[in-house]
């Protein structure tokens, strides 16, 4: 049962989180990640979401709206789905960039009232939820297909993707990091460093990582070699079941190009246990830079991608165009960056 927003208070939440008023006011108020563990964020965050919890300044305004205005009163929520993960919590890609989005729509007086997977569009607690809560808009999170889109289009109005996949033509706002540019910035790195040979590990349909990682090797001059493409789910289980198959016959690959981290962790446990060495045999570089990859042996060389970054932004175009109205659609790029590590390994220095 969800308690009247004005009745709750930070005691309160932080009774119920079982942690001190101050750990609350920080972790809702301030952008620093590190005030608490990830799961007592997480713990936090869902007390917000089921008290409907709003900070004293913006219950305040509300009020003033609502005695002013009271036709225009707004219910102040948003949505999120987790296009690309069965459970959010799963991939702490998109885990990290809903935390950043959730706190910066607090702060502009918006709650995230739930967040489900794509994959749960069938359910029919998934239609309840949905009709229960009318939210205000949503946020999606990664690459989905037409029958998702269909779905998200027929039950909200005001639409704001975030991911790596660019859309040309869409009729709803993005808010994005280039996978593809980034992708050839992968390969052509890798070739800097001397390897020729180079394998793709990750998704191919519709996937941009992949379709970057085509376009580079041949403006490259090289050959993309059909036996050379380990296709496998974005997972670190995938990774590592797929990179063990590959391993089975004799390769003569440098280097392993992985479509995100947790793919490359699952194909540097896979590399060890097939008895070669990373980069000394392998050089593997992924793309996100979870936190993970930083404490890994070796430490995985990686593309930068400003999670937190897409998280606010995307919450303030959503909110913007809640309270706003929709103009015409909205594309906002954020830069990437290469992140030098332990896994890659400049082969032209040992010929």
């Amino acid at each position: 049962m969800e308690n009247d927003q004005s009745s709750v208070t930070l005691k309160d939440i932080a009774k119920m989180a079982g942690v001190s008023i101050t750990t609350v006011s920080r972790v809702i108020n301030h952008s620093n990640t590190k005030v608490a563990s990830k799961d007592v964020q997480s713990k936090i965050w869902d007390i917000v979401r089921q008290t409907n919890y709003v900070p004293n300044a913006t219950a305040r305004r509300l009020k003033m709206k609502d005695s002013h205005f009271p036709q225009k009163t707004q219910s102040k929520t948003i949505g999120c789905i987790y296009a690309r993960s069965t459970v959010g919590d799963s991939n702490p890609f998109f885990s990290e960039i809903a935390r950043s989005l959730e706190r910066e729509a607090f702060k502009l007086g918006y709650i995230l009232k739930y967040s489900f997977s794509g994959y749960d569009i069938n359910d029919p607690k998934t239609y309840e939820l949905i009709s229960s809560y009318n939210v205000d808009g949503v946020a999606i999170l990664g690459r989905f297909d037409k029958h998702l889109l269909s779905f998200i289009k027929k039950h909200y109005k005001y639409i704001v993707y975030t991911g790596l996949n660019k859309v040309a033509h869409a009729d709803y706002d993005q808010v994005l990091t280039d996978g593809y540019q980034a992708a050839i910035s992968v390969v052509k790195y890798l070739n800097r460093l001397g390897h020729t040979k180079i394998a793709y590990l990750g998704e191919t349909k519709n996937e941009v990582r992949y379709q970057g990682y085509c376009d580079a090797m041949r403006q490259l001059n090289l050959t993309v070699r059909n036996e050379n493409i380990i296709e496998c789910q974005f997972s670190s289980e995938y990774g590592y079941l797929a990179t063990k198959e590959y391993l089975k016959d004799k390769r003569e690959v440098t280097a392993i190009f992985c479509g995100n981290d947790l793919s490359a962790i699952g194909a540097v446990k896979a590399i060890k246990e097939s008895d070669l060495k990373v980069p000394e045999d392998i050089s593997i570089m992924g793309i996100d830079d979870i936190d993970t990859v930083q404490y890994v042996s070796p430490m995985i060389t990686t593309i930068h991608v400003p999670r937190e970054e897409l998280g606010k932004v995307t919450a303030k175009l959503l909110i913007d165009r809640i309270n706003n109205g929709k103009k015409i659609p909205m594309k906002i790029e954020l830069p990437y960056s290469i992140i030098e590590r332990e896994s890659c390994m400049d082969i032209t220095k040992t010929k």
